[in-house]
């Protein structure tokens, strides 16, 4: 089975339990990275590569965003987002498209280029540095001068980020991990979603990604590169004790930066 297989099986298995992901503690930081990394988007174009089933192209919407496009491999995780669009009234502000991100996208009636593009946990669905660059080489072409770039990715699966997230009482955050094993270039493994029920699917990240490494944020022209801060968001705010052992180690990060000006 190839990894785009794998990824698309893997999300249409898992499409409808995956919003739930929203409520974990987990998501609830997730989201409000993102929004810091979005700011004010008022009248602004969106593209939402492996935007799935479209928790953060909403995000963008309510920031102000005129349109966001989602390109996802995965048609139940399209169908998930546009059926949440209709329960809100909404027809015109996300646009919805199926493709492997992974490859050109010239075949798409996308915008020329976008003031956002956005890239969250697909990096982590490469099984090799080809692939990943093919992700990276579609962000490069769409992104604007001048324009933002943001996305989510683990965090250095090398430092024993897996092995303390399987400690008893870890599993608090909600999200965990199991089956650390090396490949070619990085490690695969099982991420574990904990609603109820429960479900996984499979990741990949190579280790020039996951390590945190800006070499291929550099490489397709980006600058002024930032991780966003986790205790500046009000639900670490709000409750320091309950982050702590994320915080020593956390799990993912959120990275945002700018498409140099030529």
């Amino acid at each position: 089975m190839s990894k785009a297989t794998q990824v698309k099986d893997d999300y249409d298995r898992t499409a409808t339990q995956y919003a739930g992901l929203e409520y974990l503690p987990t998501g609830v930081l997730e989201a409000q990275l993102i929004a810091k990394a979005i700011g004010d988007a008022t009248d602004i174009s969106v593209l939402d590569i492996g935007g799935g089933g479209g928790i953060h192209a909403r995000q963008a919407v309510n920031a102000g965003a005129k349109r966001v496009d989602i390109v996802d491999l995965s048609p139940q995780m399209l169908k998930v987002a546009q059926e949440a669009e209709k329960s809100l009234g909404r027809t015109d502000r996300i646009r919805f498209y199926e493709a492997d991100v992974s490859k050109s996208l010239d075949h798409l009636p996308l915008d020329q280029q976008y003031d956002i593009v956005m890239a969250n946990w697909v990096f982590d669905h490469a099984g090799s540095v080809e692939i990943l660059e093919g992700m990276w080489r579609n962000i490069a072409t769409y992104l604007k001068p001048g324009g933002k770039f943001l996305g989510i990715r683990v965090a250095n699966l090398h430092s024993g980020n897996i092995t303390q997230l399987n400690i008893a009482g870890t599993d608090k955050y909600g999200t965990t991990f199991k089956g650390l094993e090396a490949i070619p270039g990085g490690v695969k493994y099982k991420v574990v979603v904990l609603t109820d029920p429960a479900f996984d699917f499979e990741g990949t990240s190579m280790d020039i990604s996951s390590s945190g490494s800006m070499d291929l944020h550099h490489k397709y022209g980006l600058t002024d590169i930032e991780t966003i801060s986790y205790e500046e968001t009000e639900v670490v705010k709000a409750d320091l004790d309950f982050w702590n052992v994320f915080l020593q180690n956390p799990f993912f990060t959120v990275v945002k930066a700018k498409k140099q000006v030529a």
